[in-house]
């Protein structure tokens, strides 16, 4: 939706009709050209008489703005704006210096000029004409690509309290870090506190002793035994402590077919909260195709064009005293613009700094401003996380084991295969002690 200011911009165009003529002019510029005609000495052009055209545009030039004007319709446009990319065309396209003198001197109405030649006449008599589109496109343009930026710093704040927030995201690196410590047990390696994030997207190149299954199925394989535990554990609490009466009773979660406390039960249960993680950070994964520092120019970017167009109202069109309803609406425009710009250029700044401290967050103070790469590394992680979901639970269909999807999504049972046999180093020691899984279940 326009802002108020570009709505008033568009009702002054909409007052007149996009003809080659002098209504034209007043309709976009509140310029009346009759008022200001001179009897000017013509010059000698020169004539192509194979079209009997005057030629006073370069031709590729002229060629390609009439395919602009054809193609927007220009002509036959009536009680409507110029099209923005007309506008954009125009400015590309402008005329050069000598070009514009031949167009303001041309007074010879037994000729012909084309399409491109007409628009440009209409227009090159008006003081600053060029600087009064370039003024239009940036009132035209504003409100979509501020719209743009905010609806990007939305994103980027969202990635960044899902991150911060996902339980199940930390659980699994702290079901990383175990892993890790305990595989590097009794070497400089263990004991560790933290490590870089990029150490993720490595677990799929560990392999074990089978030579198919990875770090990550098995760190996978534990989180979903450890969801699907906490989840029952859950489920049991809730229906304790809640009044129970004879109508809220499910059928479905008294069924007898798998008992609720079965292993096949916990791991369909687990499966379904671990698959469920990439939805969950969605925001992540849109931030992740985001440039932060494109974001910051485009923020300057609208910055310098106020302070030009700012600067064009206050000197040039000052300076000619003009009374008319595009001055108007270019000094509306300019007022309400500006405190646009200046909230855009707040929340620039406070964007940056969230990224920044959950950047540091999970990174630790990195020294130097690292842009969005956090979110490109968590993205390819939930790349991974939702391959190996995939492939786990076609592993339970080739192993003959309870696959099937139910209800509450696929049931899983673990991988026969001892522990010890797959990763020695872990020792088939469970990513969570026994002594500690309670705690760990209710974080």
């Amino acid at each position: 939706m326009a802002s108020p200011d570009q709505s008033m911009v568009w009702h002054q165009l909409k007052a007149g009709s996009f003809q080659f003529n002098e209504e034209m002019i007043e309709t976009l510029f509140g310029y009346n050209a009759a008022d200001n005609r001179r009897n000017e000495p013509k010059r000698e052009l020169k004539i192509d008489s194979s079209s009997q055209r005057i030629q006073i545009l370069d031709p590729k030039k002229s060629q390609n703005l009439a395919i602009s004007l054809k193609a927007q319709n220009v002509k036959s446009r009536r009680g409507n704006e110029l099209p923005v990319e007309l506008l954009q065309t125009l400015l590309k396209m402008a005329p050069s210096t000598d070009e514009e003198l031949k167009l303001r001197l041309f007074n010879d109405a037994s000729v012909f000029l084309g399409p491109a030649e007409q628009f440009l006449k209409a227009i090159v008599n008006i003081p600053f004409a060029f600087k009064r589109i370039d003024a239009l496109l940036y009132m035209t343009c504003l409100h979509d690509e501020s719209s743009s930026i905010k609806e990007a710093f939305a994103t980027l704040e969202e990635a960044c309290r899902e991150l911060r927030n996902s339980r199940l995201f930390l659980k699994l690196l702290e079901a990383v870090l175990k892993t890790g410590n305990r595989m590097n047990d009794g070497t400089y390696r263990g004991g560790a506190q933290a490590f870089k994030l990029d150490t993720l997207l490595k677990l799929v190149d560990v392999k074990g002793a089978d030579g198919k299954t990875t770090l990550m199925h098995f760190v996978v394989q534990e989180i979903i035994r450890s969801e699907g535990r906490r989840a029952v554990r859950l489920a049991r609490e809730n229906r304790s402590n809640s009044s129970i009466t004879i109508s809220s009773f499910n059928s479905d979660d008294f069924s007898d077919d798998v008992p609720e406390e079965s292993e096949d039960h916990h791991r369909s249960l687990g499966f379904k909260a671990v698959s469920s993680l990439s939805g969950e950070l969605e925001n992540v994964k849109k931030a992740a195709g985001l440039d932060i520092d494109a974001l910051t120019s485009s923020v300057a970017s609208l910055g310098n064009r106020l302070v030009k167009t700012k600067g064009f109202l206050s000197s040039d069109m000052a300076n000619l005293e003009e009374e008319s309803g595009f001055h108007d609406s270019l000094k509306a425009f300019v007022e309400h613009a500006e405190a646009d710009i200046t909230r855009l250029l707040v929340e620039e700044k406070r964007i940056r700094s969230l990224v920044r401290n959950t950047t540091d967050y999970f990174h630790g103070n990195a020294g130097s401003d690292e842009g969005l790469r956090l979110f490109v590394i968590v993205r390819d992680f939930l790349s991974i996380l939702d391959k190996v979901c995939k492939e786990v639970s076609k592993e339970g269909h080739k192993k003959g084991i309870n696959a099937s999807r139910s209800k509450d999504g696929p049931t899983l049972q673990p991988i026969p295969e001892p522990r010890q046999l797959l990763f020695p180093a872990i020792k088939d020691r469970r990513v969570e002690d026994d002594s500690s899984s309670e705690d760990d279940e209710s974080a």
